[in-house]
């Protein structure tokens, strides 16, 4: 999205007047950032109360604006001539603070503190994330970004906030009943499946597509019994699947540049779904099994009435029939 952008960050920099320091407008976006962002953790310190839309509407505001001031920070140094070793160190730097700020931000957006653990993943992952790509720049010497980098990741946590605008941000929950609510778990398979066969730097759908459908295709049967399991018990629809692991481990190798290789992956994540999929099968059958006494691949025969219930109901047939012949007898 950096081309589509770039337009925009041009004709902003061309705004501010010469005199203003590079550093300022980058300190001033993250200061914004900040202020919005903990706008949602005063309204939802742990992550499990519900926010004002406002308040979401602010935090995606404020995310936008300092994503435009730290794009053009480097254009404003360029443009007056100020550029130096100590402008890349405070972008960075920032960057770095701002990426904690956003991921709690979204967390309270979307009320992830209802499941802790998985708050801890997305920030511990977002930090790590952003750990790796300076890592790379270390090793390599220059700065990499792939199709879908940052400016793709803000724009989407961007999208969030203004989804729990729209639509509260119970609509986030983890677990819902809502006519929506099974859509989430559907764009983690899809959205994924597209998105690593699109920036496979070895062809992975090309190489395997066979393995790389029968993949996906586990990994949506799996959704799939759990959407249908949740109506039959009229119960709630979780997002989370322990399925999604797999197609999470194809991705996030590829945006640490694959260092194991996408093919010999591809084959451990199909063995994991499959292994996954039968797994759940299973549990699911036996539970219900055991719940309704039955069995999955017999028919268990009906225990036949006892003889003495046969006796008891020959005895009281017969008796009525003797008494009505003979009653018969009389009156002729």
């Amino acid at each position: 999205m950096d081309p589509m952008m770039q337009k925009w960050w041009c004709w902003l920099v061309e705004q501010c007047p010469l005199t203003l320091a590079p550093n300022l407008i980058t300190i001033s976006g993250l200061l914004v950032n900040i202020a919005t962002s903990l706008l949602l953790v005063y309204y939802s310190p742990d992550a499990k109360q519900e926010v004002p839309r406002w308040a979401c509407f602010l935090c995606a505001l404020g995310l936008f604006l300092y994503q435009s001031l730290d794009a053009i920070d480097g254009k404003q140094a360029r443009r007056t001539g100020t550029s130096s070793p100590l402008g890349e160190l405070f972008d960075h730097g920032c960057d770095s603070l701002s990426t904690v700020f956003v991921s709690l931000g979204v967390a309270c957006s979307v009320r992830l503190g209802t499941h802790p653990y998985w708050m801890f993943f997305q920030c511990m992952m977002a930090v790590t994330l952003f750990y790796c790509a300076h890592w790379q720049t270390y090793v390599s010497g220059t700065l990499r970004f792939g199709f879908v980098d940052v400016t793709e990741a803000q724009f989407g946590v961007i999208a969030i906030h203004l989804l729990s605008v729209i639509f509260g941000p119970s609509f986030w929950s983890l677990k819902g009943t809502s006519v929506l609510s099974p859509v989430v778990p559907l764009l983690f398979v899809l959205v994924p499946s597209v998105l690593i066969a699109w920036k496979s730097p070895y062809d992975i759908y090309l190489q395997n597509p066979t393995i790389y459908l029968l993949t996906f295709g586990c990994v949506s049967a799996r959704v799939t019994n759990r959407l249908v399991v949740a109506h039959m018990t009229k119960s709630e629809m979780a997002y989370s699947d322990a399925s999604l692991l797999g197609p999470a481990l194809l991705f996030l190798n590829q945006y640490v540049n694959c260092p194991i290789n996408e093919n010999y992956l591809l084959y451990i994540v199909c063995i994991y779904v499959i292994y996954d999929l039968i797994k759940y099968c299973q549990e699911v059958c036996l539970e219900i099994c055991h719940h309704l006494n039955i069995s999955l691949f017999t028919i268990v025969p009906k225990r036949p009435a006892s003889s003495t219930s046969s006796a008891a109901f020959e005895k009281n047939g017969s008796s009525k029939y003797m008494t009505r012949s003979k009653a018969k007898v009389k009156s002729n």
